[in-house]
Order: C-alpha cells, then sequence, then structure tokens
C-alpha cells in the first residue's frame, strides 16, 4: 500500500504481580501532558487483562514515542486505591524507572517504537 504509515507490534509482559485476583489495567500513550492517568488523552490504548496474565500485545501500533502505565486493580473498582496517599494496589510502568514522590514523569518511562517488535517489560510495585 503505497503512502501507509509504518506500523509495529508491542509486547509487554508483567514481572511480580502479587496475586491473580482482579485485573490489570494499562494504558499505552503518547502525550506527556496525560501520562500516567490517560484521562485526557482520546488516542490512548487502553487494555484491561486478567491479573493472572504475564504478558499482552498490542499489533498495528504506528511507530513513535510511548509510556506505558498499569494499575492492579484487585478489586475491580476502575481506579488505583490509596491510603493517605500511598496505592494499595499494585502500580508499574515501562522502563521501570525509579519511584520517589508520586509516579514518574512522561520522560522517565518513555521508550520508542522503531523497529516491527518491540518490548517492554514491567515490574509491578507494591507499597502496603
Amino acid at each position: 500500500m503505497i503512502g501507509a504509515a509504518p506500523v509495529a507490534r508491542l509486547d509487554v509482559s508483567f514481572d511480580a504481580v502479587r496475586s491473580a485476583k482482579g485485573v490489570l489495567r494499562v494504558c499505552l500513550t503518547a502525550d506527556p501532558e496525560n501520562f500516567p492517568t490517560c484521562v485526557d488523552d482520546h488516542n490512548a490504548t487502553r487494555r484491561s487483562v486478567p491479573a493472572g496474565s504475564d504478558a499482552l500485545r498490542f499489533d498495528g501500533l504506528p511507530r513513535g514515542t510511548y509510556a506505558i502505565a498499569v494499575i492492579h486493580d484487585e478489586n475491580g473498582n476502575k481506579k488505583l486505591d490509596t491510603f493517605a496517599g500511598i496505592p494499595r494496589e499494585g502500580f508499574g510502568f515501562s522502563r521501570n524507572p525509579p519511584i520517589r514522590f508520586g509516579p514518574p514523569r512522561f520522560a522517565a518511562a518513555r521508550f520508542s517504537v522503531e523497529g516491527d517488535a518491540e518490548r517492554q517489560q514491567i515490574k509491578m510495585r507494591y507499597m502496603l
């Protein structure tokens, strides 16, 4: 097809998920302004997979720069539960940046999808 934008596949794997309860809610975005929540990002790709899953595939992605945010929604209420501002449920980000005070910035989690197939391995973290 002439003029078609090159597309790629992205394989995402999840490590250290503490239980198979609930779902992993994944947001893939190219918009730094809406990372990590993806709330106002109409171009974000959102997927939910059972928490027992260890991988997820995104097919047909336009090549570019992205970041991934994941929450382990153990109770299925579609949000990251917190206690005194500290997450009670698991979370993770592409490139596994260090977590200090609050979520990382887009720049710390961004990665490029350039070839035909890319891979991100996300380590889930639990504070409580």
